[in-house]
């Protein structure tokens, strides 16, 4: 049982990174569907740009500087906050500038981002020279044991260790994130003025409130975040295994905006929720591939089954912003 709950926060951390982006997004009146291609593209630029680090430094053996150790970490999640953020400032261009459907661009997105992972990952495999497939591999492995390398006190602490202090430092910063994401949404002026561009756009713009900025500001960090989902699939959840199934977590982490009702804090919970039903089918004996793989819709039934509850019970608190999925231009004021 204990497994079991570690694993689903593990796997439900990386949800949190794509729901808790795509909350901010679209509180900003953004539906942003192309978060499964940023969190590949936040993978594959964490991932490459480690390769690239190890080919430089050699080997990550003990014995090296901690500073060795410590870009190890920096460089992938600086990687891919960049490449998150440029998937963000892509999509910010199409919809707020030249106010591309919301929904077609965010799928285009998903297809490019998708397409761009495989291609830089199958292209650093076949560059780099004298290094094997099975080497550009390992090197994201290197790498992968100081992403999930636990706090040293954990295992002093028996069950009640292992259950809270047993994670990778990907897993704290993704429930960091949530918490202050969602203080400044319902307890700055930042947040105030963001979910006003979000529900009322023309409002907020007669209020002296630069919408387009908040919406390009809130897209870029969304994604950001987002893209950190990705890399921790990756470094954490896969410990350094490359493998093409990123964006599935992706569409989960889209369901789990909804589920949550578009609350960060209780996305934590949320996310834990959907890793435990995710990989429950792993912990049951004498199923069959199939039955396991219907085990993994159930997050979306939940999903839906909530949206239902909410939708009956129509309290605006627990509704998406009223301007969501519409482009803004001020001249239709």
């Amino acid at each position: 049982m204990l497994t079991f709950l570690t694993q689903a926060v593990r796997i439900g951390m990386t949800l949190l990174f794509g729901s808790t982006g795509e909350t901010i997004t679209e509180k900003s009146g953004h539906l942003n569907l192309g978060v499964p291609g940023v969190m590949c593209i936040g993978a594959a630029f964490g991932c490459v740009s480690e390769t690239m680090y190890i080919q430089s430094v050699g080997p990550l053996t003990d014995g090296r500087s901690f500073f060795v150790y410590l870009l190890a970490v920096l460089i992938p999640i600086l990687a891919a906050i960049i490449g998150g953020t440029l998937a963000g400032l892509l999509y910010s261009i199409l919809t707020v500038t030249l106010r591309a459907n919301q929904n077609v661009t965010g799928l285009a997105l998903t297809t490019f981002g998708v397409g761009l992972s495989k291609l830089m990952i199958t292209s650093v495999q076949k560059k780099i020279i004298a290094v094997s497939n099975e080497e550009v591999n390992i090197s994201f492995t290197q790498a992968s044991k100081y992403f999930t390398k636990s706090l040293p006190f954990a295992d002093s602490l028996g069950w009640f260790g292992k259950l809270f202090f047993s994670y990778g430092i990907m897993i704290y910063i993704a429930i960091a994130i949530a918490i202050i994401s969602s203080y400044v949404l319902t307890k700055t002026r930042l947040g105030l003025y963001l979910r006003s561009v979000g529900e009322n756009p023309a409002t907020a713009d007669a209020a002296g409130i630069n919408v387009s900025a908040y919406r390009y500001g809130a897209t870029c960090i969304g994604c950001a975040i987002s893209a950190l989902g990705g890399l921790t699939f990756i470094m954490d959840n896969l410990n350094g295994n490359w493998e093409y199934i990123i964006d599935a977590m992706g569409w989960l982490s889209v369901a789990l905006v909804i589920f949550t009702v578009w609350k960060p804090n209780i996305g934590i919970l949320g996310s834990i929720i959907f890793g435990g039903l995710y990989i429950a089918a792993s912990y049951i004996n004498g199923i069959d591939l199939a039955t396991k793989e219907l085990f993994k819709i159930l997050p979306y039934f939940v999903t839906v089954v909530v949206l239902i509850i909410t939708s009956i019970k129509n309290k605006r608190e627990n509704q998406p912003p009223a301007g969501l999925g519409a482009n803004y231009f001020r001249e239709d004021r």
